[in-house]
């Protein structure tokens, strides 16, 4: 398990983001080129650029979204996650943003998926939801293209979770999930091959793989000075 190699200031150290911070940031810091499992092997085995290639099949990714949701309180800003419920097929229990693929309602447009998919599995409406920006596209190994769409909500905020899908909605704080110190990588064969994930861990919850992913892609935006 290794952390970044990057020198990074404790949390207290850092001037508070605000939301003017936040939105320059996401404006200047987008990268339309997917990142994704091969995109991190290829920065830590050898240097490729990024791009939006084919899975190993030869097949296409299938489009999809996630709300980041940032929540402004007055001490600062959190990030609401949701720990997915055990028996579902994919990504059982693990903690995730609320998302989904693009359906045809949706046009091909992220931003309706993510907030659709939200109001749907953690029943926050649109209309709660500020869009900020977005992050780079992230290819998972499970097929997907997903566009991390950033919104920020103000309090309180009310959810009535779907039971099926989501098991529970909390929130971290911002300025952890953004600091490299807590940013841990790690490898586990796959298939012979050596695959590094993210992982970041916040009171006894394992945030890893695309999820923990794009939070890295986060740092790297938001931690811009």
């Amino acid at each position: 398990m290794e952390q970044r190699d990057v020198l990074s200031p404790g949390a207290a150290d850092r001037p508070r983001l605000t939301l003017a911070d936040i939105r320059q940031r996401l404006g200047r810091g987008h990268n339309p080129a997917a990142r994704g499992d091969a995109h991190l092997e290829r920065q830590i085995d050898g240097p490729d650029a990024p791009g939006r290639a084919a899975l190993t099949d030869g097949s296409e990714p299938t489009p999809a979204a996630v709300l980041v949701p940032l929540v402004e309180h007055s001490d600062g800003f959190t990030v609401l996650l949701t720990q997915r419920t055990e028996h579902l097929a994919h990504h059982p229990g693990q903690i995730s943003f609320p998302g989904g693929r693009l359906e045809p309602a949706d046009q091909g447009d992220a931003v309706t998926c993510a907030l659709r998919e939200t109001e749907e599995e953690i029943g926050l409406p649109a209309s709660r939801v500020t869009i900020l920006g977005r992050l780079d596209d992230y290819v998972t190994g499970t097929g997907f293209i997903i566009t991390p769409v950033v919104g920020v909500i103000t309090p309180p905020v009310v959810t009535n979770a779907d039971p099926f899908e989501v098991a529970e909605v909390f929130e971290v704080p911002l300025h952890f999930l953004l600091d490299p110190e807590n940013h841990k990588l790690h490898r586990r064969i796959v298939e012979g091959r050596h695959r590094p994930f993210w992982s970041m861990t916040w009171e006894q919850r394992m945030i890893w793989g695309a999820t923990a992913g794009m939070l890295v892609n986060l740092s790297d935006v938001l931690g811009q000075p």
